[in-house]
C-alpha cells in the first residue's frame, strides 16, 4: 500500500517526508521534482518567505542511479529560516487558525507549539511527495494540471482546458489563471487587500487526463475514489469545500440536464459527449478527465488583526500577526495536484498491483485491452 508521512515545523531545521510503497524501477527526474517545488512558491500575493526559501529537496533513500528501488523513499527540505527556538511565546490566538483549539487539545500555554506544525509550510513536503507520484503516473499516461478559477468574488471565464493548455498558458501567469482580463482584476483586488491588511480566498481546479475507467469501487463508502479525493483536497490548509465536476450546479438542474449520456463506436468503444460528473460515477473513475475544485477561505493571519482573547489573563486583545500571504490560491492548486497524484497513484497500485514499474505497466496495458474489448 502506498502511504506517506510528513514531519517538521514551519521554522524548524527542515521538513521531512517518507513515501512507502513506490514500485521499483520508476525513473525520477530531479529537475522536474524541483520544478514542482518552485510552482508551489509562485503566485502574486505571496509573502516574503517565498522570496528566500529555495525549497530544495534532498533525497535520502529509496532511489539509486535515478530510479526507485522499491524501498521507502525519504526526503528532506531544509528551512533557511530555522529560528524556532528563538521565536517569542504566542498567547493571542488568531480566529480561523488552529491556534486556540490546538492549544486546548494539547495543553499548550505557548501557541507557538501549535502554529509551527499547523502552518501551511508543511505542504512543501506534500508537493515533493506528489511530484514523485506524478512520475509514477506519467508512464501510465496520467497527467495532471491545475489553475485558478476564482479569487475572492472575481471569477475567470468558464473554460474546458487540457493539461497541456494549463501548463503552457496558466502556469506562466502571475496567478496561474487562463483568463487574462480576470487576472488583472484579481491583481487589483490583491493590491487593495495589501493596503487594507486583509486576505483573500478563492477556487482552484485540478484536471487529470488519461485516467482508466474502474479506479475506486462502489462496494464500500471508504473505497469510493471521488470521496477519497474530496478528503485529500479538504486536508489542504484553508480549504473549506470541494466540488467534483458540475456538482454544485447539478444540484439545481433536472437529471436530463446533468447525466453524461453514453455512446459506442467500434473504434473508440464507450464514450460520453459531456463530463458533468467530473470523471466519476458510483465512486469509480469513468475514463473521462477527472475535474476537482477546492474552495479556500481567506487566510487566518491578517495584517490588521481581528479581536481575540489572551489565553492566560482572558483579557480582550487583538490576534497575533505572523508573517503570511495575502492569498495562496495559485499555490493551493499545485498542492491539490500533489494530493490527487498521491491518491491516484495509490488507487492505480491497488487496482493493478506490481512491485516494479514494468510489472505495473504490463498489468495496466492488459486491463486497458480488456476494457476496450468489453
Amino acid at each position: 500500500m502506498l502511504r506517506f508521512l510528513t514531519a517538521g515545523e514551519s521554522h524548524g531545521p527542515s521538513l521531512v517526508a517518507i513515501l512507502e510503497g513506490m514500485p521499483a524501477g520508476v525513473p525520477i527526474d530531479l529537475d522536474e521534482l524541483q520544478r514542482q517545488m518552485r510552482r508551489r512558491q509562485l503566485g502574486y500575493g505571496r509573502g516574503p518567505r517565498m522570496q528566500f526559501e529555495t525549497d530544495t529537496v534532498e533525497l535520502l533513500s529509496g532511489i539509486r542511479r535515478g530510479k526507485t528501488l522499491g524501498s521507502p523513499i525519504a526526503l528532506t527540505i531544509k528551512n533557511k529560516d530555522a529560528s524556532i527556538d528563538r521565536l517569542p511565546v504566542v498567547t493571542q490566538p488568531r480566529p480561523g487558525h488552529a491556534d486556540l483549539t490546538g492549544a486546548m487539545k494539547y495543553d499548550h500555554r505557548d501557541i507557538r507549539n501549535v502554529l509551527e506544525r499547523a502552518s501551511a509550510r508543511e505542504t512543501a513536503a506534500r508537493v515533493a511527495v506528489g511530484a514523485l507520484c506524478k512520475q509514477l503516473l506519467s508512464p501510465l499516461g496520467l497527467e495532471l494540471g491545475s489553475h485558478v478559477v476564482a479569487l475572492g468574488s472575481i471569477r475567470a471565464k468558464p473554460s474546458t482546458p487540457t493539461v497541456a493548455r494549463l501548463r503552457n498558458n496558466a502556469d506562466p501567469t502571475p496567478l496561474r489563471c487562463l483568463d487574462a482580463q480576470a487576472t488583472k482584476r484579481m491583481i487589483r483586488e490583491i493590491d487593495r487587500c495589501v493596503k487594507a491588511g486583509d486576505t483573500l480566498g478563492g477556487i482552484f481546479e485540478v484536471l487529470v487526463e488519461g485516467v482508466p475507467p474502474g479506479l475506486g469501487s462502489y462496494a464500500h463508502y471508504d473505497r469510493r475514489l471521488d470521496a477519497i479525493l474530496g478528503r485529500a483536497i479538504l486536508s489542504i490548509h484553508a480549504v473549506k469545500a470541494v466540488e467534483v465536476g458540475d456538482g454544485v450546479l447539478a444540484a439545481s438542474l433536472p437529471g436530463s440536464k446533468v447525466q453524461d449520456e453514453i455512446f459506442y463506436s467500434k473504434a473508440k468503444g464507450f464514450t460520453r459527449s459531456s463530463n458533468r460528473a467530473g470523471g466519476f460515477e458510483g465512486g469509480m473513475s469513468t475514463g473521462q478527465p477527472i475535474v476537482v475544485r477546492g474552495f479556500l477561505k481567506p487566510l487566518s493571519t491578517l495584517r490588521s488583526p481581528l479581536r481575540s482573547v489572551e489565553i492566560n489573563t482572558k483579557r480582550p486583545v487583538v490576534a497575533t500577526v505572523e508573517r503570511s500571504d495575502v492569498t495562496t490560491v495559485p499555490a493551493a492548486g499545485v498542492i491539490g495536484e500533489a494530493m490527487i497524484a498521491f491518491e491516484l497513484a495509490r488507487a492505480v497500485l491497488e487496482k493493478f498491483g506490481g512491485d516494479s514499474l514494468r510489472e505495473l505497466k504490463r498489468n495496466h496495458q492488459s486491463y486497458l485491452k480488456q476494457v476496450h474489448q468489453f
